[in-house]
């Protein structure tokens, strides 16, 4: 019973957080959505932060360990280009592997960690910070060896922008049906996979040949 309670909770307060933001949510509002009381929302977590915490990591977890799985895998193949568009799977398709989000994809989870990264709240932050930073710098690492000479900066700005279209991708399939008056299914989460991965392996490509000309010129 104590675990459905718990589960409840953390249920209720991914909800909220991921429709009006970490801030403006309150401990009494998460209690209310679960069917429960303050006390035991206080009796579980003891704090609204300890709450956000278990969430990253109840969801997080599974989704880096499927993504290090992918990129050991990717890692392995020995043509650069190749094993750039792997790697590039390697990160999209685990957010994309579950519409529930309790293995870290879906667009619930996904729209929540969009807003609180937007947010700028201290406690939420840390929490996105200790998740996330160690598997994206993993990630950047592989993605800087399929493309020598690259320079740091290009690889963050660019990482930055695959993540970027990733959380769109996710949290609003709306908009490309409707520009594409519905001849294009926004929902059509294989396609979308492919498309980001095009994309973004067509920039990490392009500042590889930029880095290679920049040396030759030099």
């Amino acid at each position: 019973m104590g675990g459905d309670v718990r589960q409840g909770l953390i249920d209720a307060a991914a909800r909220l957080f991921s429709r009006n933001g970490y801030s403006a949510v309150s401990m009494r509002e998460i209690a209310k959505e679960a069917g429960a009381n303050v006390g035991s929302l206080t009796y579980h977590f003891g704090s609204k932060a300890n709450l956000l915490r278990e969430i990253y990591e109840s969801r997080t977890a599974p989704m880096n360990a499927r993504r290090l799985e992918l990129l050991g895998e990717a890692r392995r193949i020995h043509d650069r280009s190749e094993r750039l568009r792997a790697i590039l799977r390697a990160y999209v398709v685990p957010a994309f592997s579950s519409s529930s989000g309790t293995d870290g994809g879906g667009a619930e989870f996904t729209r929540m960690r969009a807003i609180l990264s937007a947010e700028g709240n201290e406690d939420a932050r840390s929490i996105i910070s200790q998740a996330f930073d160690k598997t994206s710098r993993t990630f950047i690492e592989a993605i800087g060896e399929c493309v020598p000479g690259a320079p740091l900066d290009g690889l963050i700005w660019r990482s930055q922008f695959l993540l970027g279209s990733l959380y769109y991708a996710l949290i609003n399939p709306e908009r490309v049906s409707r520009l594409s008056d519905g001849k294009v299914d926004g929902n059509d989460h294989e396609r979308a996979i492919e498309e980001i991965v095009a994309s973004s392996h067509a920039s990490f490509m392009a500042l590889g040949t930029q880095a290679s000309r920049e040396h030759e010129a030099a």
